[in-house]
């Protein structure tokens, strides 16, 4: 499983910290930036380059880190085939795949430890989408709403 991790300036910490703990798990990480702490740069560069690459299919699921998560979820959420969601506990995280197949975990930076951000995100890797007519239906209704 591939997953591709992306953060801006108040992500920055905390995404290294979870590159390490996930290459520690065994999973293939991809690292679209920012490579180095810089308080200039932009949410929404790490975020488009992030779910532009889920999207298209070269990486399983993203996660991005910013100040608060709302910032990259509404610039991921931008781009098709994207469904990005900002959590803060295990629970959230659990039924945003169950019953949204969400594809892009987006975290705050400022408000969650790295052990709470680790239990969310190792929660959200592990569960698979529901597959129940119910929750593909409304899936469904989502991707139509991109064409």
């Amino acid at each position: 499983m591939t997953v591709i991790l992306g953060a801006d300036h108040a992500g920055f910490s905390l995404k290294e910290k979870l590159k390490q703990a996930l290459t520690d798990a065994d999973f293939v990480v991809v690292d679209a930036g920012a490579k180095t702490l810089d308080k200039n740069d932009d949410y929404p560069d790490y975020a488009i380059k992030v779910a532009n690459r889920v999207g298209n299919g070269q990486g399983n699921y993203g996660i991005l880190v910013c100040g608060s998560g709302a910032g990259v979820c509404i610039a991921a959420n931008k781009i098709k085939n994207i469904r990005a969601v900002a959590v803060t506990t295990a629970a959230e995280a659990k039924l945003t795949r169950e019953h949204n197949d969400a594809n892009v975990l987006c975290l705050s930076g400022w408000n969650l430890s790295l052990g709470t951000a680790k239990k969310i995100v190792l929660t959200w890797l592990k569960t698979p989408f529901s597959g129940e007519a119910r929750h593909a239906r409304r899936i469904k209704k989502i991707a139509d709403l991109e064409n």
